[in-house]
């Protein structure tokens, strides 16, 4: 069985490649600008906006199974036509799809819990972009929609560099404390999709923590985790920032989980020790 990652030249997708090679499993992934550096993992350069490009590497690698791990933020191009494309070359070609996509293609405007059965109503362009690409995905059998959060986990991603920075005064801007997210780690996320490839699972996944914290609150444990001095964060609140995105966005996994072996942490389980790894 040959697993191919899109974006694994990505936070993800490097997770998701490596653990794959950890296990043995025969691997492939591809990149936009630069390879990985992931030993016994064969790469290649992909464009989702290029069909061309996109039938080369399948012919190239003919996959048992893809994973969509790829990031091109709002870019509707990569991000929608791109999964649409990809989604509807998977289905052509027989190939199992499983695809990731993300708590923005909510709102945050429900006063309860986002389960896996709650529709779309994004309010971004990158949630409007996800939200397309996941109807694609799920109009079609045997595919797989994962949806996650903030992924945190080995001092690398994105919101633990914004808190580094904010700590050290380098950078400006504020940790919103009125922003809601579940956020998971990347180990465990990826752990997660490997077992969802793996079986004959189909449908909406929410694969995120189980802990609900601002975010805020997130730069306080990572900075607790480093040894930086919390009370150099900057707060604010998004809803007096003008940056569009819902508030209270929190994704009940817990069908997920229940179907899941993999366990999916809270963030306050996996950032309570010193060492960032898994």
């Amino acid at each position: 069985m040959t697993v191919l990652i899109v974006g694994g030249s990505g936070f993800l997708g490097a997770e998701l490649a490596r653990q794959g090679r950890a296990a043995g499993r025969e691997t492939a992934a591809t990149f936009h600008s630069h390879p990985g550096e992931i030993a016994g993992v064969t790469w290649h350069r992909l464009d989702l906006r290029n069909p061309a490009s996109l039938r080369e590497v399948l012919d190239a690698v003919s996959p048992t199974a893809v994973v969509n791990a790829s990031s091109g933020g709002s870019e509707w191009g990569v991000t929608a036509e791109g999964g649409m494309r990809l989604a509807q070359a998977a289905a052509q070609r027989g190939i199992r799809l499983v695809h990731v996509s993300s708590d923005a293609v909510f709102s945050g405007r429900r006063h309860d819990l986002y389960d896996e059965t709650c529709l779309p109503d994004p309010v971004t362009p990158y949630g409007a972009a996800k939200a397309a690409a996941e109807t694609a995905v799920r109009l079609l059998d045997g595919t797989v929609v994962a949806r996650t959060s903030l992924i945190i986990g080995d001092g690398q991603s994105e919101h633990e560099r914004m808190v580094h920075a904010l700590a050290a005064g380098t950078r400006d801007g504020a940790l919103f404390t009125d922003d809601v997210r579940c956020p998971v780690h990347v180990g465990d996320l990826a752990a997660a999709l490997w077992e969802l490839t793996l079986s004959d699972a189909a449908g909406v996944f929410h694969l995120a923590g189980p802990d609900a914290v601002t975010r805020h609150e997130l730069g306080i444990l990572i900075a607790q985790r480093d040894g930086l001095d919390a009370s150099l964060l900057p707060t604010g609140r998004r809803a007096d920032s003008g940056i569009p995105g819902g508030l209270r966005v929190h994704l009940d996994n817990r069908v997920t989980q229940a179907y899941l072996a993999t366990r999916l942490r809270g963030a306050r389980e996996f950032l309570r020790c010193q060492n960032p790894d898994r």
